[in-house]
């Protein structure tokens, strides 16, 4: 209720009993020490509501807006990321404030591992999240973000998911390709495209369908005591506690892949790149696949490259382009995040 509310409330209690102990005591000297600290009590009794009132105002989200980053960003060294994980994970005092329900903190696996061995390198402790990317040599390819409260399971049920909606997009580019009409410099280096995005699209469907070894690294939450037993463990890379995350939802994880050693770089896809011959016209310019934002300066989980699927509109060979590559904020199974491609 708002304080005028109030005020007005009380002017209709209080007023009238007040007029008509004036009228009857107004002549009578005796009483007006009576009717003073009448008046004194009311007037209190107002401003004490007026304050509480204000006082009692909803305070809204102070973290609205603020985005919490764990990870590494493009251009980071990866061994000093690796040194300043460890030393945070040595520092965590086991009287943490977050210590009682758990510190969430970041996992980096040494190498890609299916779904099977996820239970035993990380153990007891809560997972969250699990990022995973199929590595095909020299290409491209898209990072997922699969929610894991069960190990294996849920993370095999995503895998599944993510298998679907990867046949659906290469069926959508062995369309488009078929649909280039022409023998030119530029319609065969479309078709040329459009054929190679299939042929990762339907490499990844069949790896995520029998159970790849891609997950590379995890969100989880557990005591400092625990954190530090998992990574002592031998396929993990680090544990990068976050005691300053309290929501999953307003925090962005970036791991560093596991064939990035040196430093944190935008790979390079080595797919197909046909050159036009002497006799015929130059081709239009094509867009093909490029490296993606810094990490630093973008919602992405990590240093990726996305394929995205393509749309349904049928192209003009000498005019239009594949769909050039782009990047997406970080996102469920529903909106799988930024494709990360091999180095």
């Amino acid at each position: 209720m708002r304080a005028g509310n109030l005020l007005r409330q009380l002017d209709q209690r209080l007023l009238p009993p007040l007029t008509r102990a004036v009228a009857r005591l107004g002549d009578r000297s005796a009483r007006s020490g009576v009717l003073s600290w009448a008046a004194v009590l009311s007037a209190a009794a107002v401003l004490g509501t007026a304050v509480w009132a204000v006082d009692d105002t909803p305070v809204g989200d102070r973290t609205v807006g603020e985005v919490t980053r764990v990870g590494v960003a493009d251009g980071d060294s990866v061994p000093g990321y690796l040194r300043s994980a460890a030393a945070d994970l040595a520092a965590l005092p086991a009287s943490a404030p977050a210590a009682e329900d758990g510190t969430y903190a970041l996992v980096t696996l040494d190498a890609y591992l299916p779904p099977q061995r996820l239970a035993t390198v990380l153990g007891d402790v809560g997972v969250s999240t699990v990022f995973g990317r199929v590595p095909l040599p020299g290409r491209q390819t898209e990072i997922v973000k699969i929610p894991a409260l069960r190990v294996p399971d849920d993370v095999v049920a995503g895998m599944e998911q993510v298998a679907v909606r990867k046949e659906t997009e290469a069926a959508d580019y062995r369309a488009r390709a078929a649909a280039v009409d022409g023998d030119g410099v530029g319609e065969r280096e479309l078709r040329e495209q459009y054929a190679s995005g299939a042929e990762v699209a339907a490499a990844e469907a069949a790896a995520y369908r029998t159970g790849c070894a891609c997950v590379y690294a995890a969100v989880v939450r557990a005591t400092p005591v625990a954190l530090r037993d998992v990574a002592a463990r031998p396929d993990v890379r680090a544990v990068d506690p976050a005691p300053e995350v309290y929501r999953l939802d307003r925090t962005v994880f970036t791991p560093p892949l596991p064939e990035q050693r040196d430093v944190v770089r935008p790979p390079v896809d080595t797919g197909p790149s046909p050159a036009p011959t002497r006799s015929e016209r130059p081709a239009p310019v094509i867009s093909a696949p490029a490296p993606s934002p810094p990490v630093g300066e973008s919602s992405e989980p990590a240093p990726v490259v996305t394929i995205p699927s393509p749309e349904p509109s049928k192209p003009e060979p000498t005019e239009s382009a594949p769909p050039s590559v782009t990047t997406s904020p970080d996102a469920t199974l529903a909106e799988p995040s930024p494709p990360s491609p091999s180095s």
